[in-house]
């Protein structure tokens, strides 16, 4: 039998099938004589939810860092936010109910309501106020529900996850977990990423006579095999062992050149989204970051981040990278990324509306605030800048007017900064690539981003998945826009790098040196795997 989803985080385990029920069943609804005396107990399950958050909060740093240990102080956003207190004190008072009940009630509105969005990150929320629901109401019921340890090696089977109850699976005894329902996009498959632990979710209803088995689950693949046989194990178990050889020999790589046999010398760098991924790109012998996607800044938080606060984040980025560059991406809000304090315009097609650069420029001091911030971390590491979603020479004029208007204030206040930092921006639409020789006159580098390059040339909305089978990133199109792009910036002595995921396809690598391109920005754990391919070229 084989179980088939969404592999979520790619790694091969082993262990028997256990099926894990964390189900809230039977919310009784009941009549309350006093309102008001229900919902002071209301309140109380809301304190003691918020005080197990926050000890998830102090775990989940020290397991997977700031950035996914931030899916707990979401949570008690949540339980915080007025409209999600009121719905339920409203359920209370008008039918003189249990808070358990108006709790579920309140949930089942929430969920339906993201549910129904069409963004996929807004849709994935939805798990998120069921989890904080459920929380409260298991308090309020006198159980907390902390996930069970275990006594051998188990593959958990359960309907969905929450992501404290993934941050306190047991790495040497939870081998993996499948799940019914989720989203690869849901907080509990990015911790499963982050923690290293074979993932499969939106698997469908389970068999449960599969309980005891044993299985070998993929995570790359999205599959796991129950009861395999004797060859299919063996296969598997010399491609786990295979791939654990390739691992220890690729960390031999660390400290080498990033050069090709004909001495040919390439920039590998990393892609981040927090400062606490600095240790990942450390880790893997980063020659520098290469896209640091400063929206992540401003995502999961109910307000926008102060110029202080976004100060002290690049600040800590370049302090960690000593020497080594570090390039951040302004702001590139929209599309598949959405703010509710942003309040965006509902779109029809967001991929290609008030996105990126256009939000910057049109709302000016919040693209100043960044740029003063990024201009005062300056100071402490070798900073770039580097601009999203830019289509026209005209949007580089303006951006180059507001830095010069930063730049004096900056004079003005008397807060030192380099003034030569470089400025560059992203090639991700066929429009930039086109008028890449234009462009190259205005800027010190390229990077071209090859998601959005890819969905802007090929017309194909990355996040519909109907239409996945037509994305070819290898398509000749894509390719030709490329090799021009690199053409164009080296006409002018400029640099051009690839930070879009095909920068870290092995079999794209000797094409992109062919080409002349000059950096490759990947995620962390592909680094060393890319400088063995390019040592062997």
């Amino acid at each position: 039998m084989i179980i088939k989803g969404r592999g979520v985080s790619p790694e091969i385990s082993f262990g028997k099938i256990l099926f894990y029920d964390n189900t809230i069943k039977d919310i009784k609804r009941y009549s309350v004589d006093n309102p008001s005396e229900e919902i002071k107990r209301l309140h109380y399950g809301i304190l003691m939810a918020k005080d197990d958050l926050d000890r998830l909060y102090e775990d989940a740093l020290k397991e997977v860092g700031k950035i996914n240990a931030e899916v707990f102080s979401i949570h008690k956003m949540m339980l915080c936010d007025e409209d999600y207190t009121e719905f339920v004190e409203n359920i209370i008072n008008t039918q003189r109910v249990n808070a358990e009940y108006a709790l579920a009630v309140t949930s089942d509105n929430f969920s339906k309501t993201f549910l129904e969005m069409d963004d996929e990150y807004m849709r994935a929320r939805a798990s998120d106020i069921k989890d904080v629901s459920d929380r409260v109401i298991r308090i309020l019921g006198g159980n907390k529900n902390n996930i069970a340890s275990f006594e051998e090696p188990v593959i958990i089977i359960a309907h969905d996850l929450t992501p404290g109850e993934t941050v306190q699976l047991d790495k040497t005894k939870v081998m993996g977990f499948i799940t019914e329902a989720g989203s690869d996009n849901s907080h509990t498959a990015i911790l499963a990423r982050s923690m290293g632990i074979p993932a499969i979710v939106n698997a469908g209803k389970i068999d449960e006579s599969i309980n005891g088995q044993f299985a070998i689950i993929d995570g790359t693949k999205g599959e796991c095999i129950v009861n395999p046989d004797e060859d299919t194990l063996s296969v598997y178990e010399d491609k786990k062992k295979k791939e654990e050889e390739k691992i220890h020999l690729l960390k031999l790589l660390s400290g080498k050149e990033t050069v090709t046999k004909d001495g040919r010398k390439i920039k590998l760098y990393a892609n981040i989204g927090s400062p606490a991924e600095v240790k990942g790109a450390v880790a893997n012998d980063a020659e520098g970051i290469g896209l640091f996607r400063s929206e992540f800044l401003y995502l999961d938080k109910s307000d926008y981040p102060t110029e202080e606060e976004q100060f002290e984040s690049y600040k800590e980025v370049l302090t960690k990278m000593g020497s080594k560059p570090v390039i951040i991406r302004t702001l590139d809000i929209g599309a598949d990324k959405r703010i509710d304090y942003f309040d965006l315009p509902g779109e029809e097609n967001p991929a290609m509306g008030y996105r990126a650069i256009r939000i910057c420029l049109d709302r000016k001091e919040l693209f100043k605030t960044q740029l003063r911030a990024i201009f005062r971390a300056s100071g402490f590491g070798k900073v770039s800048i580097m601009f999203p979603m830019i289509t026209s020479v005209e949007e580089v004029y303006n951006v180059k007017a507001i830095i010069r208007e930063v730049k004096n204030e900056l004079i003005s206040d008397g807060i030192p900064f380099d003034d030569q930092v470089e400025i560059g921006i992203m090639i991700e639409t066929p429009a930039s690539a086109i008028i890449s020789d234009i462009l190259a006159k205005e800027v010190d580098f390229f990077s071209i981003g090859t998601n959005d390059l890819t969905q802007y040339t090929l017309a194909c909305d990355r996040q519909n998945e109907k239409i996945s089978s037509f994305v070819n990133p290898h398509h000749p199109a894509i390719l030709r826009l490329i090799e021009m792009t690199v053409n164009n910036a080296h006409k002018e002595n400029i640099w051009v790098g690839i930070c879009g995921e095909l920068a870290a396809d092995l079999t794209m690598t000797e094409e992109f040196l062919r080409m002349g391109v000059d950096e490759l920005s990947v995620s962390a754990p592909y680094i060393l795997r890319l400088r063995g391919k390019i040592r062997s070229i």
